[in-house]
């Protein structure tokens, strides 16, 4: 429903969920300096909370855990999302996930936001280029459900066969430039994934088949950021550790658990004065 001048009526309430990188194989680089990629994504059940509501000026009020990282003026991506379909909103967020940490934190608030405004109007609905113009992220944040990632982040297919994941995000408490990771990368044309996808039985095995595939970005992080190096070492040293990894380009890293216990038990284990650590179930 929309107001006389055109504006969303009501308050929506939105969840933007943590997005994991289980792979991340850089490809290429266009003429353009954007960079290919070929990733395997999930999502997971901790993240942002949003509220919106039509306004006669933007406005974007962050509160939360991690509310002094987010900037507030038009620069956020939250704003930008809103503004870019046109929609003048009061935006309540509540900040939970660490900026700048390869989970997809923004990308995954503004993806929110173009869901919400889809949802307060459906005369509106999703911009043609699912978002992408506000980042590569975006389009895959706005399924918030495991999919494969390719190209310059234009390309979602879905990946609907994954077995149950437990996990233990850990971020040590610093950021990491994707930009200056890109740039340090040794090489830019490493081979995709299989062009078509295994099916996995259980965690175990799907573990097992992302042990040889890669993130691209992990060395590079790991040489400017070597603590990077530390947590990855520390998650995998968690008993009932199946994979750990870097996700997108740090400084969050993941552990794959085979239940929920563990991964409830590793996350206790890997307290840190300074980390943030929580388990999750990625889907």
């Amino acid at each position: 429903m929309a107001t006389d001048d055109g504006q969303p009526a009501g308050r929506h309430d939105a969840f933007a969920p943590a997005k994991i990188n289980l792979t991340l194989h850089v490809t290429g680089q266009r003429a353009d300096g954007y960079h290919l990629l070929d990733s395997l994504v999930v999502f997971a059940d901790l993240g942002d909370h949003l509220s919106l509501a039509a306004a006669a000026s933007p406005a974007l009020h962050v509160s939360g855990p991690m509310a002094q990282v987010v900037p507030t003026g038009p620069e956020n991506l939250v704003l930008r999302a809103a503004a870019r379909m046109g929609v003048t909103l009061d935006i309540r967020l509540d900040k939970h996930l660490p900026a700048a940490a390869g989970i997809g934190g923004g990308s995954s608030d503004a993806a929110a936001v173009l869901r919400g405004i889809a949802a307060l109007r459906p005369d509106i609905g999703l911009p043609p280029d699912q978002g992408l113009s506000l980042g590569a992220d975006v389009p895959v944040c706005l399924r918030a459900r495991a999919a494969r990632m390719e190209g310059i982040g234009e390309r979602v297919s879905p990946v609907d066969d994954l077995p149950p994941l437990h996990a233990v995000l850990v971020n040590p408490g610093i950021a990491v430039s994707t930009a200056t990771i890109f740039r340090s990368l040794a090489r830019k044309d490493n081979p995709p994934m299989p062009e078509i996808l295994p099916g996995w039985g259980d965690a175990t095995a799907l573990a097992g088949w992302l042990a040889v595939q890669r993130n691209d970005m992990q060395a590079a992080a790991i040489a400017a950021e070597p603590l990077v190096g530390q947590v990855i070492a520390a998650i995998a040293a968690t008993d009932g550790c199946l994979l750990a990894r870097m996700s997108g380009s740090g400084a969050t890293c993941f552990g794959l658990y085979a239940d929920t216990q563990a991964a409830g038990r590793a996350a206790a284990s890997l307290a840190r004065p300074g980390w943030w650590v929580r388990a999750a179930r990625l889907s």
